[in-house]
């Protein structure tokens, strides 16, 4: 296959999947749950606190985990942006009787460039927690995945 065909199916694909993505976990609108930032909070304490307890965490480990789900929010807030409702910002795309490329490029372009910039510190303090954890913990965190697909299962 020629390269410049692999880059554009590869980008198409990515793409697809960016705005899939975006879709399906973006902030919730038109009668589906919306989760409060007090909401968000309660969880997250409740996530940590039952992740330490499987885990066996010590605070050392547990602080890492906390700063771990700190920069997961973090690059969440910054994927989302202001956007406050994806699914209606992608059919703006195709309102009119073309579509729109250069909005949806600049949609994507947005996204990837949060993505691009907030990788670095998630992947440093994923590592972090990861590396301070004893080898069975590790082993509980892969058996964890494994079975769950994945972090959101």
């Amino acid at each position: 296959m020629k390269p410049w065909i692999k880059r554009t199916l590869f980008g198409v694909f990515g793409a697809s999947i960016l705005l899939g993505g975006l879709s399906a976990c973006g902030h919730h609108h038109g009668g589906h749950w919306q989760m409060s930032e007090a909401d968000s909070t309660k969880m997250r304490e409740h996530m940590l606190e039952r992740a330490g307890k499987e885990l066996a965490l010590d605070d050392a480990q547990k602080q890492r985990l906390a700063v771990l789900a700190d920069r997961i929010k973090e690059q969440r807030a910054a994927l989302v942006g202001t956007t406050t409702d994806p699914r209606a910002e992608m059919q703006a795309f195709i309102a009119g009787p073309k579509f729109e490329r250069d909005r949806a490029q600049g949609f994507v372009t947005a996204k990837t460039d949060a993505l691009r910039s907030k990788s670095p510190e998630v992947i440093a303090a994923a590592a972090d927690f990861f590396d301070s954890l004893k080898p069975e913990q590790q082993q509980k965190v892969r058996e964890f995945l494994n079975k769950h697909h994945g972090w959101r299962g």
